[in-house]
């Protein structure tokens, strides 16, 4: 019998930057600000913010992105393309205790997915660095639905897809709007803080992996 079966829980889901991956622009712009934390800041608060960069994550193309914040603040040219051209520099790396996690679910026969705000044209990036990636049975990437969590059309498509059932489906994620969103619809979420403390939440859900 496979061993997941015991456990109500039949996949778990996992968010994809800040669970598994490192992404930060932070670790470019800490360079390109020479270490000026409060500069860097109020560029990221105000130029190349988070909404900006969530516009790219649902679907909207990086040269149009780049061209149109240029045109408001030319006197900041060099560092907005830096975001796009030298995107990869804002990879840390990959969360290790979250990966040795997902490779213990996978051995133990539970089924893992992905379900992330990224835009398809960077993504190939991160899928060609971090080999773990392959583990998963299905990545939904937002930049291909062009839309973004916590909309509830990117956990249908991911669940309909799967013919996964919410309530025995466990989602983690960093952002609480997200984890907010999935509850919306039936899943068993929660917010990662941690990787301990996601070992420790799935093995009280009866998963199979040590704890």
């Amino acid at each position: 019998m496979n061993p997941a079966a015991r456990s109500p829980i039949s996949a778990v889901v996992f968010d994809l930057g800040g669970v598994l991956i490192d992404w930060d622009p932070r670790h470019l712009y800490r360079r390109l600000f020479a270490g000026d934390e409060q500069a860097m800041e109020a560029f990221l608060a105000t130029v190349c913010t988070p909404e900006w960069n969530a516009r790219q994550d649902a679907g909207r193309p990086w040269a149009e992105a780049v061209r149109e914040l240029v045109g408001l603040h030319p006197d900041r040219r060099a560092l907005i393309v830096a975001y796009h051209e030298r995107w990869e520099e804002m990879l840390g790396g990959a969360i290790e205790g979250t990966v040795a996690v997902l490779g213990d679910l996978r051995e133990a026969g539970v089924a893992c997915y992905a379900l992330s705000n990224w835009s398809a044209e960077t993504f190939p990036i991160a899928r060609e660095r971090f080999g773990f990636l392959s583990w998963f049975e299905d990545i939904v990437i937002s930049g291909d639905l062009r839309t973004i969590k916590p909309d509830p059309a990117m956990f249908r498509v991911l669940l309909e897809r799967h013919a996964l059932r919410p309530d025995r489906t466990a989602y983690v994620d960093d952002t609480p709007a997200n984890v907010e969103a999935a509850e919306r619809i039936g899943l068993i979420a929660f917010r990662f803080r941690d990787p301990s403390a996601l070992r420790r939440e799935l093995v009280a859900m009866g998963l199979p992996i040590c704890s």
